[in-house]
């Protein structure tokens, strides 16, 4: 993550630089042709905004607007939590998917390495390869490597329970995530019962039954639904990515750990 950061800051200040170097390099313009550009710009500025589609500069215009006013509308009570939900789910989901992008190695060239290395160098040899790598698979080899005096036995047994917290570790913050998912609905149904419970305090205070009294109490039913909803269908896809590549990831450790298992039995024989 620091490398990340570091490489977004250098390309963040070259940015920055080129943009000042651009400026100060920019050669003053002639004052005839800013005249020229100017009387053209003012000429072609009515026919544009004669151009410009009315309806569609209201809808682009009116867009966060809409959205704040639903939010409004729903009820902030009932909408920020939601909201808070699927920020945090988020939150969770992208620093997985980092987590796993950075931990995938790959495997075949990596158990090379490793094979080759114990071949000419010993198991220390072996060892100092896994220890420049990152990822679980590189974490399992070493620590079979390091009880490789002990013999096999120890190995198979230190890179079982090895594969056990490495694959806890690629599962840390999904229950955070699925409780995310569950809750975020959850809270639009809660809102939507409240909604009607107002509409149905506003027809009882009135004595009768208007659609300008119920349509409040209606309208928090109806969006704290849809927010919840759509909160639990996109933390539900990134839940759902996120298990997909764990899976993936675990079933390299395991054929890895059954390919260092031979290839020690192999270099014990020898």
């Amino acid at each position: 993550m620091k490398k990340l950061f570091l490489v977004l800051a250098v390309a963040a200040l070259s940015f920055s630089t080129a943009i000042a170097q651009d400026a100060a390099a920019a050669p003053a313009a002639d004052q005839a042709t800013v005249e020229n550009v100017e009387a053209v710009a003012e000429e072609a500025a009515p026919v544009a905004e004669e151009a410009i589609d009315p309806e569609v500069q209201i809808a682009g215009e009116s867009l966060h607007h809409v959205l704040m006013q639903k939010f409004l509308e729903g009820g902030w009570g009932w909408m920020l939590p939601i909201l808070i939900t699927l920020v945090l789910g988020l939150a969770i989901a992208i620093e997985r998917i980092l987590y796993l992008a950075f931990s995938s190695i790959n495997t075949k060239k990596f158990m090379a390495q490793v094979e080759a290395a114990l071949a000419n160098g010993g198991v220390e040899a072996a060892k100092e390869v896994c220890r420049n790598k990152r990822g679980p698979i590189a974490s399992i080899f070493y620590q079979g490597l390091d009880r490789y005096h002990l013999g096999l036995d120890a190995v198979e047994k230190a890179v079982v329970s090895y594969g056990s917290v490495q694959t806890g570790r690629l599962e840390s913050g999904l229950g955070w995530l699925s409780l995310f998912i569950s809750l975020s609905p959850s809270l639009g149904f809660m809102g939507t019962v409240v909604g009607l419970v107002q509409s149905f305090d506003s027809i009882q205070a009135a004595g009768d039954i208007s659609p300008a009294l119920v349509a409040g109490g209606m309208k928090v039913a109806l969006l704290t639904t849809l927010l919840g909803l759509i909160a639990a269908m996109v933390l539900q896809v990134f839940y759902n990515y996120v298990i997909v590549k764990i899976d993936g990831m675990v079933n390299e450790m395991e054929d890895a750990s059954i390919t260092l298992t031979d290839i020690l039995t192999a270099y014990s024989k020898k």
